[in-house]
Parts: structure tokens; sequence; C-alpha cells
């Protein structure tokens, strides 16, 4: 809707950077504040969610080329604009953070599913605040439809960085993914339990891979496909199984720090 919160001459400041960063101290925030419940230093945290994010932004843009094809951005000065402009892919951003989850935490001494569990909600948190940056920038639009919610992008910036079809009416994927994971971070945060260890983090994997799977059928953008599946959806279905594998082998390992009282 407004790609660019300030133009100042040729400086212009883009409203998805804006809320992509506002999401990830928001996030950062959260996991500070949660890490002693899991038995972690919040330096730590700090320390660990900063790489996370710079392996997510890479990962994000490698699954976006890989998607697109490489010709489409590395070929061409225009094409690695359109790269540096473009949010990249969610699940190639996610799965960027757990490798460099896994690496940070062996450096570090921590546990993996200690942080993953105190990191769960806060993930869901970023991701909701981010996905209103892609609907400011136009990008992850949906399908065409008359109901009544429908948003109509009129903005030539927004087509011109994106791709994304003007003056006509169309599923505002974006803010059904942005209520969808917000409800997510607080259906985590209200039946966390701590009955054993990974339970958060299978949750998260649960909750945004129905999210995610569902909301590919609405999309209307360019999708790379795996068979009948969009990239995306094939991803959301191996998270949906890994989900699946943490709880039939985690439940009946404890959580590795207990909930402070009244917690």
């Amino acid at each position: 809707m407004h790609p660019e919160l300030i133009r100042v001459g040729g400086f212009v400041l883009p409203t998805y950077g804006v809320l992509v960063a506002t999401g990830f101290f928001a996030a950062l925030a959260m996991l500070r504040k949660r890490a002693p419940r899991f038995g972690i230093h919040p330096d730590a945290a700090i320390d660990f969610g900063v790489w996370v994010l710079l392996a997510g932004l890479l990962g994000a843009k490698l699954l976006l080329v890989l998607v697109d094809g490489p010709s489409r951005y590395l070929t061409s000065l225009e094409g690695l604009k359109e790269l540096a402009r473009a949010g990249g892919v969610f699940y190639g951003g996610l799965l960027g953070a757990i490798v460099a989850a896994v690496v940070v935490m062996r450096a570090r001494g921590l546990s993996f599913f200690a942080i993953a569990d105190a990191t769960a909600p806060c993930i869901a948190l970023g991701q909701a605040i981010g996905r209103l940056g892609c609907f400011s920038a136009g990008c992850c639009w949906g399908q065409e439809c008359s109901l009544p919610w429908a948003v109509t992008f009129t903005d030539p910036v927004a087509s011109a960085n994106v791709g994304v079809p003007l003056g006509v009416p169309l599923h505002p994927s974006q803010l059904y993914e942005a209520l969808g994971t917000a409800l997510l971070c607080l259906l985590i945060l209200k039946l966390e339990r701590r009955r054993f260890s990974g339970e958060s983090f299978a949750m998260y994997l649960t909750g945004s891979a129905v999210i995610r799977f569902s909301l590919e059928l609405l999309r209307g953008d360019p999708r790379g496909a795996i068979g009948p599946f969009s990239t995306s959806q094939f991803i959301a279905a191996g998270l949906l199984a890994l989900a699946f594998a943490i709880w039939l082998s985690r439940r009946h390992v404890p959580s590795e720090a207990p909930l402070p009282a009244g917690g």
C-alpha cells in the first residue's frame, strides 16, 4: 500500500525494511525476557538472535533465487537490485536460521530445544509484524477476489518493485498471515506448560505449517512448484512432519528449566 515511508531527494526509506526491523527487535526483546526461564543468559540470547537474523536474511534471499531462477537475479545489475529490494521466501529464512542456530548453540554451549522453545513465540511475533511490511510493499499478494475485504494496490512504485498487479481487488494474503501468526504467538504463550522439552517449538512448527500451507492456496504471486505443491507447501509439510517427530521423541523428556512460580 505504501512501499516508501520516506523519500527525500534520492534517499528512500522503505516501509518494508522498517517493519521487518521492528519485528526483529520486538522478537529479540521478547526472547531476552524469556531466556532466563529456559536457563539461558540474556546476553547469550541476544548474540544468538543477531546471528540467526543474519542467516535468516541470507536464507530467504537464497531460496527466492532458487524458486524464481538464478537468471532473474544474478545475470544483471537490475536483477541484483531487484533481489536487494525483495523480501525473500520466509521458509528459506527459517531454514537458514535453523542452520545458524545449530552452529551458534554449539559454539555457546546452548541446548537446542531450550533455545528453540524460548524463541518459538518470538519468531511468530516477528513474522506477524514482518508480514505487515510485505503488505506495505505489495509483495506476496493474493489471488483476485470479490470479497468485501479485498484490497486493491494502486501505487506504481509497488508494482515496479515487486510486480503486484494494480487496480485489481486481491485477497490480503499478507494480512491473513500477519493475523494468523500473531494469534499463533498468543496461543503458544497461553498453552505453554513446559510439559516436555521441545513442546513450544513443536507448537510453533505445527501452527506455522498449517497457516502457510493453507494460505498458499490463496496466493497470486508467482510460486515455485514441487509436483502438485508450491515450494512453501512442500516445506510446510516437512515441518509438520518434523513437529510430529519432535512430539514423539521428546514427549517424555523434561524441560531443561522449570517455569517460575506464577509463570
